[in-house]
């Protein structure tokens, strides 16, 4: 129970609709109770007055008898139907309380989960798969509802019929009702035992539902690359694998499971047979009458639903319990990214780096080494260098993706720690090296980046990103729907798109992260200088492995080995004939054997 203690503030939150379900739930059963006394008083009319009506037989008055004896148990039979109307009027009352309560509560569960997922770094969801992701907030989530509101509401049901039972029981005979609790504590001990095996299979079920959840996604969004390798049976029997265990470790809590009813069923019966025996001892002592030992009976068979429920109840919360942890795990992870001043103020642009070194959490290799340069406000400067050079590390440190292992950033001046993190991404436009896109409209996606933008915007922001042409295009134009990750798209358009969401932003700074690799030269060169005359007195930063992306920026800093070894523009840096002379002439020399 102790992971399910996180619950306990929405309790609190909703605390009137657990104490009304909790006062309805006893007014349920009270009039669900008291009908076994009205049989108790009927029955015993009758075995009272039978000999004596029978007495009269042949005589007038035996008529006036019966009217008299029909009438008062007809008076007990409305009474008893009235109770058991009123019962339902408060089970209805119990699910508008209690259920109510627990879809409220999953729900900001869900937005908690959600929420919290969305302030943890990149670090978390490298080491996290979407599968897991999907399971715990949905699946799991599920599994905790189920605890706070038909479980909370069937145990409820049981402490009260429990209380109101023995009560008038023990107003009948304590001796009686010994008896038929005498069943009860071997029941506590098997539903502890059984649970202890319950809270172990339902971990390893949910764990292996995230498995499977991993898989389809997996596959569902591989699925070219799935095709065209020819590995559909080989993604199918690795589906059928983890769908197999997932069955057999819900088969084997099913039969742990089923170990509850017979078990209740007997112990029923037992109570039975013994209020049959003790209660009939009882009434030839004098003690109690045979309306006595009805009403014990349905007392037992009152306690049978409860009780039998105790042991889904039990299980459920066993289940709710497991599901909780794997939640709390998540939600207790916490952001690696210090947090600072928060500062909130208009930004110019000017970045610098001092010694900044970098290693990915978890790894050992250092991708940046004492790395020291500025960018000024409005400056644009390209940054080149060969695949693991550590490019995109620099720009997802800039976006604050992650925090510098050592050294520090400041923008204009201040330690970008001490910033806002929402502030300064809402001035800066992160174009990454992996696309992606919704699965919505073009439009919509271009103008994820902003509210309220107007379709010039976002048609303007197409044209600076040369994909208007290829958008007008398509039949539905900017309202084409695109498919998951933009599949609909080539490479080359899903980059372009991606650049006029960035663009449509019109950020004070503008990162470019190799995201003109699948375009062609002429295409790139027209993309490039739109930007140039677009970011104008803006910061912008031009990451890429070919130097013809680089030829338009103001200054070019070449990266190697996660450190600055050359800086200066295209012509400096050529006559230096060095790493970046170098780089230029491998790529000529591609381009001419393509050619030919």
């Amino acid at each position: 129970m102790g992971a399910l203690g996180h619950l306990n503030k929405y309790f609190w939150k909703y605390k009137w609709h657990l104490f009304l379900g909790i006062f309805f739930t006893f007014c349920s059963n009270f009039f669900g109770v008291v009908p076994a006394q009205l049989v108790r008083y009927a029955l015993d009319l009758v075995t009272e007055t039978i000999d004596v009506y029978f007495l009269f037989k042949g005589f007038p008055i035996q008529s006036v008898f019966y009217e008299v004896f029909a009438s008062t148990l007809f008076y007990y039979g409305g009474l008893i139907v009235l109770m058991a109307f009123i019962k339902g009027v408060f089970l209805f009352l119990i699910r508008q309380t209690l259920i109510v309560m627990s879809r409220h509560i999953e729900y900001e569960m869900k937005n908690e989960i959600y929420a919290h997922y969305q302030t943890l770094p990149l670090s978390f969801y490298r080491k996290q798969n979407t599968g897991d992701l999907m399971a715990r907030i949905s699946e799991d989530v599920s599994k905790v509802r189920m605890y706070v509101g038909p479980s909370m509401m069937y145990g409820f049901n049981l402490i009260t019929v429990f209380a109101l039972v023995i009560y008038y029981m023990a107003q009948v005979n304590v001796t009686l009702m010994w008896y038929v609790l005498l069943p009860l504590p071997i029941l506590s001990l098997s539903i502890y035992y059984v649970n202890s095996i319950v809270m172990k299979k339902s971990e390893e079920i949910q764990a292996g539902l995230s498995s499977i959840s991993t898989l389809a996604q997996e596959a569902f969004s591989g699925i070219r690359v799935l095709k065209s390798f020819v590995r559909e049976n080989h993604s199918g029997q690795q589906f059928a694998s983890a769908s197999a265990n997932y069955r057999k470790k819900s088969l084997d809590l099913v039969k742990v499971d089923s170990l509850f009813t017979p078990l209740i069923s007997l112990l029923v019966g037992f109570s039975t047979l013994l209020v049959v025996y003790i209660g009939s001892k009882e009434v030839m002592a004098g003690e109690i009458t045979v309306g006595n030992i009805t009403e014990f009976i349905m007392y037992v068979f009152m306690l049978t639903w409860p009780v039998t429920a105790l042991g889904w109840t039990s299980s459920q919360i066993q289940r709710a319990a497991a599901s909780q942890k794997r939640i709390n795990e998540f939600l207790q992870a916490k952001s690696e990214l210090e947090i600072g001043q928060q500062i909130s103020k208009p930004i110019s642009g000017n970045w610098v780096f001092k010694n900044v070194s970098f290693t990915y959490p978890g790894t050992e290799r250092e991708i940046l080494n004492q790395l020291s340069f500025e960018i000024e406000s409005g400056e644009s400067v390209a940054l080149l260098g060969t695949t693991g050079s550590g490019k995109s590390s620099l720009a997802q440190l800039l976006a604050r993706f992650y925090d510098p292992s050592s050294g520090d950033i400041l923008l204009d001046g201040v330690s970008l720690k001490d910033w806002d993190i929402k502030h300064v991404r809402q001035s800066l436009a992160y174009v990454p090296q992996d696309v992606f896109l919704f699965s919505t409209t073009i439009a919509e996606n271009i103008s994820f980046g902003q509210d309220g933008m107007s379709n010039e915007q976002i048609m303007h922001a197409a044209k600076m990103a040369d994909v208007y042409e290829n958008i007008m295009e398509f039949p539905d134009q900017f309202e084409t729907i695109l498919g998951e990750r933009g599949v609909t798209l080539s490479g080359g358009q899903k980059q372009r798109v991606s650049i006029a969401r960035a663009l449509a932003k019109n950020p004070t700074m503008l990162i470019l992260d190799d995201c003109l690799s699948a375009v062609d030269t002429h295409t790139e060169h027209k993309i490039l200088n739109n930007l140039k005359k677009i970011m104008v007195g803006k910061t912008s930063l031009i990451i890429s492995h070919r130097v013809s992306s680089a030829k338009l920026a103001k200054r070019i800093m070449v990266l190697q080995d996660g450190q600055i070894v050359e800086t200066g523009n295209h012509v400096q840096l050529m006559k230096r004939k060095g790493y970046y002379y170098e780089l230029y002439q491998n790529q000529l020399n591609e381009e001419d054997t393509g050619l030919q």
